[in-house]
């Protein structure tokens, strides 16, 4: 029988998506449980910010984030501090609470 495991991705760059979370519960109440809590947002292209929750809303299907104290992040290396950051959300890959950051 064939190993059936997909082959390592060919972009040794990116880091792996975080693992899947042990919680129940909808994306919403995720959310909802992030509001004014640190986070990290990876976007498509790879970059992450970093920074606390101050709004989380859907616009026209879209999950925008606002966020302050924010930190962007390229390859591990922060290259910039803003005060406050709005992220559209179609160039989110994801969203994952931080323990600490």
């Amino acid at each position: 029988m064939a190993d059936s495991t997909p082959p390592p991705p060919a972009d040794d760059q990116s880091p792996p998506p975080p693992p899947p979370q042990s919680h129940t519960g909808s994306p919403t109440d995720f959310l909802k449980g992030v509001v004014g809590k640190r986070v990290i947002v990876r976007l498509t292209s790879g970059v992450d910010y970093r920074g606390t929750t101050s709004l989380l809303s859907c616009l026209d299907g879209y999950m925008n984030i606002a966020l302050e104290q924010t930190e962007e992040h390229v390859n591990g290396v922060v290259t910039n501090r803003y005060g406050d950051a709005f992220i559209r959300g179609n160039n989110v890959l994801y969203i994952s609470a931080a323990e600490a950051l």
